[in-house]
């Protein structure tokens, strides 16, 4: 099944689009691997520290982060879709099973796509993020979005070796 286009919403939703020396490879493992992301997934100080991918529709993916000053985040959310080093999105709208969910504030209801291309047209590696409203886009690019994740994959480079 071929994923449909999705425009962006300049309003609501935050891309990423590094220009990488990471293969499509390295990028899938970096996402999917639930022993390899906690290595790279958050900007330090801050760490993973636990974990779980279940990689099909429906499965889990959690991240559990912790902060210098005793600060956790759980993030529990759902992949949407896979297509082996191509796409990958996830939601926290619901949990494992497409259980729905309900979001408490702080955190914010979120679609996070994941698209790979090694055809050598446009961006290799792209993140969107797409928001339910403006005030959770604004909020979470307060939070640090873009320079978090470019700190993340700064990190994730490393990992690798470059």
């Amino acid at each position: 099944m071929k994923s449909a286009a999705v425009s962006i919403h300049p309003e609501l939703d935050l891309v990423y689009m590094p220009s990488t020396p990471l293969s499509i490879e390295q990028i899938w493992r970096a996402w999917t691997d639930q022993e390899f992301l906690p290595k790279w997934f958050c900007p330090l100080p801050w760490k993973v520290t636990e974990c779980r991918i279940d990689l099909k529709p429906g499965g889990e993916f959690y991240t559990r982060m912790e902060g210098p000053n005793g600060e956790t985040v759980n993030n529990h959310g759902c992949i949407l879709e896979v297509i082996p080093l191509k796409r990958l999105v996830t939601t926290n709208l619901f949990h494992k099973g497409l259980r729905p969910v309900k979001i408490e504030e702080p955190d914010f209801p979120n679609v996070i796509e994941i698209d790979l291309n090694d055809n050598g047209v446009g961006p290799k590696y792209r993140a969107v993020i797409r928001h339910l409203s403006k005030e959770h886009k604004l909020r979470h690019e307060a939070m640090g979005f873009p320079q978090g994740w470019d700190i993340a994959h700064h990190q994730l480079q490393r990992q690798f070796g470059i």
